[in-house]
């Protein structure tokens, strides 16, 4: 079997961090499963500077994360990070040993202002950026034939048995 990773993406308050970590405590993924903003993520200042701006930082954080998990050898592996499709599957051209599925988790806007204002207690997210990223997200996974999962009536454990279906090759 050839290995996979798995990458879990989607706009902030969709749920990518709370599924991962319900999907981390099962095989495969114990021990299998990271998290992008493990390494740390710059300010919006910071990332002005870095070349390319926020999407040059997004790029270099997709290729970091491919060559890290490139370099274990275990079957199968899930990152949950924010990046476009589009910075995923050229990324991982540098690993052709490895296969990539790409799963976008989405949600509508209401229920992304009640997670971020409300649960998250982060309202600067709950913004016209966020959903601008959300609708962009949602034209590349349409463009490149992403799977999408939407999380708006659905519990954690819903959600992440949907990403599981995803990962047999059924359709959610």
């Amino acid at each position: 079997m050839k290995r996979r990773i798995v990458f879990l993406i989607g706009a902030s308050g969709v749920g990518k961090t709370a599924v991962a970590q319900l999907l981390e405590q099962k095989s495969p993924w114990i021990n299998n499963t990271f998290y992008s903003d493990s390494i740390g993520v710059p300010t919006p200042e910071e990332m002005e500077i870095w070349p390319g701006g926020g999407e040059g930082w997004q790029q270099w954080a997709t290729e970091h994360w491919v060559a890290r998990l490139a370099e274990r050898e275990e079957p199968q592996q899930l990152l949950e990070m924010q990046t476009r499709p589009s910075f995923i599957l050229p990324a991982m051209e540098a690993a052709p040993q490895i296969d990539c599925q790409i799963i976008l988790l989405e949600c509508s806007s209401s229920v992304r202002a009640f997670r971020l204002t409300e649960l998250r207690q982060q309202p600067e997210l709950a913004n016209s950026r966020m959903e601008n990223w959300a609708v962009y997200l949602r034209g590349q996974a349409d463009a490149l034939g992403v799977q999408s999962i939407q999380t708006d009536d659905l519990t954690l454990e819903e959600v992440a048995a949907a990403v599981e279906a995803c990962l047999r090759g059924d359709r959610p």
